[in-house]
């Protein structure tokens, strides 16, 4: 076999700019070969959170071309110039999309900003020179407008802290920032009438030149941002270029944080890590079931320190001081876990948020011993973990936010005092506050997806069934965990998809989900979705329909619906429309009053929501 010289490889300096000028130009695509976009908005937002810090990344690899000698296509969304490619992206499509799409804020469903917590007057924040990312996600109401309409607002992102990614993409767009920061500023403006007007004039305009130089700062870091290449010649053969990439995206494990903290723990203490782990997990079989355990005794033993839960409060935090805490925060856990499996929640797929879970584990250290006082401190948590799951809390900055609840609620418990003498209360722990996070509401509820993915607030949708006990459509036991482990039960249509699948509507909604346990499917054809399902499950009791499907907050009236069989085919499109909406919408009622009585720390019943929902009705009407 011939062996190809090549020459020595050394990194190159290239800026973000640079980049964006050759993906702009049409220079710079990709080999077919790479796996479209999959970076998770988390990886995306650490990405920009480390650029706009200036923080190293790592090399990117190219192949330089001469002829394309793999079929290639565009960035996403990148302009299809058509011109001469001179590049290949080997190895950085991720980073480079994700910078691409980020900075000209092209995601349908995102839109992301430079959060300045010194201009957010929302919030209550304790860095004010704490300069971010933040992310926020869209959807459509019922009237097609794409919310919340506050994210397309000037005056009101700004008054959230927050600014356009877009505006600090690299390029000469100097008349475009200062268009948005007039508008974001005027709202500020003094009135020539008001006392001191002249000197509140200075002061507004010197305010609004502080903005405008805040954001060519950051606007100058992101363009000038090194991101360095190494570049493979263009007389590589396509086979050792391949076996380059491979090489390059090879799943090589690194050490991990918990294994450099396992060896500063058994350096200070002379401790195992290993060992303490495994005797939790022996001891405790239920916390595993949430998350991974070294990330759980990490994050608790930090929160236990007042340390943020995230990489940096892990290394932050007094290794002896941890281990001295390893029983707390061994029981916080085993508590943490009973409590999430009495609100009905067994498992780390059916979890809306992890961001809850250290949180929870550190405040059962704060447990008290008088029996009216576990009674005011259960209901404080219940109201914690539902308002966790149904408002935007930790859609964003999970660690940061879920370390200030957790102060709240701490001061809460140990009755603390403010500089004034007030205790600090409900209002003072940001989740609980509704002016700084509102509830979902209805039309965001009925726009959420299938919950078997990673969705807030699709499995917090789910979670209220199984709080209510979701009841098996098949055999009518309640859910439990070995129903889960066996995998006994699945994620299953309500409103069966084949049924509505080639309407336009989206079946795969997480109102039109149930976790129930499989049955070969039969032939539906056109029967209603009632009769379906009581062919499919042999019910023959009415009581016990009402049974099954009222513990899974499942509309009887609207399931019902049908009359398909003698209509013509446009007129039954129409009707199953109409139906699966009502469906929908009536389930969306009962779960926002469940949320509701929930996120008041309330417990809750089937038939309590519903008759709640029926009774508001009739009373409105």
């Amino acid at each position: 076999m011939k062996v190809q010289k090549m020459p020595s490889s050394k990194a190159q300096d290239r800026s973000i700019s640079q980049w964006f000028h050759k993906i702009q130009n049409g220079e710079i695509k990709l080999p077919r070969f790479q796996r479209h976009q999959a970076w998770d908005r988390k990886r995306i937002c650490s990405l920009l959170d480390t650029v706009i810090q200036n923080l190293p990344l790592g090399v990117t690899l190219i192949l330089d071309v001469d002829n394309e000698k793999f079929i290639s296509r565009y960035l996403v969304t990148a302009p299809e110039t058509g011109t001469r490619v001179t590049e290949h992206l080997l190895d950085g499509q991720q980073r480079l999309t994700s910078l691409w799409r980020t900075l000209h804020n092209n995601y349908e469903w995102e839109k992301y900003f430079v959060y300045f917590s010194k201009y957010d007057q929302v919030y209550e924040v304790e860095d004010l020179n704490e300069v971010n990312i933040y992310r926020r996600t869209r959807w459509q109401n019922k009237k097609g407008i794409k919310m919340p309409l506050w994210a397309d607002s000037p005056d009101k992102t700004f008054f959230r802290g927050l600014i356009p990614l877009e505006l600090f993409r690299p390029g000469d767009i100097f008349e475009e920032y200062q268009s948005w920061v007039d508008a974001a500023m005027k709202q500020y403006k003094p009135e020539k009438d008001e006392e001191e007007y002249e000197d509140l004039l200075y002061k507004w305009m010197e305010e609004k030149r502080q903005l405008l130089d805040d954001i060519r700062d950051i606007r100058e870091t992101i363009t000038h941002f090194n991101l360095p290449f190494l570049a493979l010649p263009s007389a590589t053969s396509k086979e050792t270029a391949l076996q380059v990439f491979i090489n390059m995206n090879s799943n090589s494990k690194p050490l991990s944080q918990y294994d450099i903290i396992r060896a500063e723990i058994e350096e200070v203490s002379n401790e195992s890590l290993d060992d303490l782990e495994n005797q939790l997990i022996s001891r405790y079989r239920s916390v595993p079931f949430y998350e991974r355990t070294s990330y759980l005794i990490l994050a608790t033993s930090a929160l236990l320190q007042d340390k943020l839960p995230n990489q940096r409060g892990m290394w932050d935090m007094d290794k002896e001081v941890m281990v001295r805490n390893w029983n707390k925060m061994e029981f916080g856990l085993d508590k943490m876990s009973e409590f999430l499996e009495n609100e009905g929640i067994y498992d780390r797929k059916r979890l809306p948020t992890n961001a809850i879970l250290a949180v929870l584990a550190a405040l059962f250290n704060y447990f008290p011993d008088n029996v009216d006082e576990k009674g005011i401190f259960y209901q404080l948590i219940r109201k914690y973990v539902w308002r966790s799951f149904f408002t935007d809390r930790y859609e964003n900055s999970a660690a940061s936010n879920a370390f200030f609840d957790f102060i709240g609620l701490k001061r809460i418990l140990t009755k603390e005092k403010k500089e004034n003498g007030d205790y600090y209360a409900e209002k003072d722990v940001p989740v609980l506050n509704d002016e700084k996070h509102e509830l979902a509401d209805l039309d965001e509820l009925i726009k959420v997806g299938w919950p078997k993915r990673e969705n807030i607030r699709g499995r917090a949708i789910m979670a209220i069934s199984y709080k209510l006990g979701a009841y098996d459509f098949a055999d009518g036991s309640k859910l439990n965990r070995s129903q889960l482990l066996e995998s006994k039960r699945q994620y299953h249509h309500i409103f069966p998809d084949s049924l509505i699948k080639h309407l336009d509507v989206n079946p795969n909604l997480a109102l039109n989900c149930s976790l129930i346990s499989d049955r070969t499917n039969l032939n539906i054809s056109n029967k209603e979705p009632l009769i379906y399902l009581k062919e499919r499950y042999k019910w023959m009791d009415q009581e016990v329909v009402n049974t099954r499907l009222k513990s899974h907050l499942i509309p009887i009236k609207e399931l019902e619906n049908g009359g398909y069989e003698n209509l013509s085919e446009d007129d039954k499109d129409q009707k199953l429309i109409k139906d699966y909406q009502a469906f929908i919408n009536r389930r969306a009622a009962y779960m926002i009053k469940a949320a509701e009585y929930l996120c008041q720390g309330k417990e809750i019943s089937a038939s309590e929501i519903i008759n709640e929902v029926e009774k508001l009705e009739t009373t409105s009407i």
